[in-house]
């Protein structure tokens, strides 16, 4: 679960451990998502009058593609989150997140800010191994896997 009224973190601190999973409505098309669920634990505490602050982490696995041979790659996406969120207009600030309304009132809804933050840490270029090849120029075969047949050309 990483949705919480607000009333509930207002009595107390919340410890959260929940998981952001990759079929989740707040991905939007196009995201890079995580393999599996991503993983967030943390502390969510109120920061004031209708303030309240969550710092944790989350981590989780990408599968991204090599920026030289193409072939993709699993890698280990994970960080630390500090986020804040207000119930007063934010619009304008890219830093403070706005609180969720729904039937039971206010409440801190983790997964946009959550989703932000994978996004901006899910790196967007990858090598397979730092000795790859990539790919013929001419005829796109992978050298990884041997030379390809194309002819070498000629130093003029």
């Amino acid at each position: 679960m990483l949705s919480f009224p607000t009333q509930s973190i207002v009595a107390g601190a919340v410890q959260v451990q929940g998981d952001l999973d990759r079929d989740d409505q707040c991905w939007i098309e196009g995201d890079s998502r995580p393999n599996t669920s991503l993983r967030v634990t943390g502390r969510l505490s109120s920061a004031g009058q209708g303030r309240f602050y969550f710092s944790g982490k989350f981590a989780g696995e990408a599968t991204v593609e090599c920026r030289r041979c193409l072939q993709d790659i699993d890698v280990e996406v994970g960080a630390e989150a500090h986020l804040l969120y207000a119930d007063t207009e934010t619009e304008g600030d890219p830093d403070i997140y706005p609180l969720a309304i729904g039937r039971a009132g206010e409440a801190v809804d983790l997964r946009p800010a959550i989703r932000e933050q994978w996004l901006l840490e899910v790196p967007a270029f990858v090598l397979c191994s730092p000795d790859c090849k990539g790919l013929c120029a001419t005829c796109g075969a992978n050298l990884n896997q041997g030379a390809c047949s194309c002819a070498p050309k000629a130093n003029e």
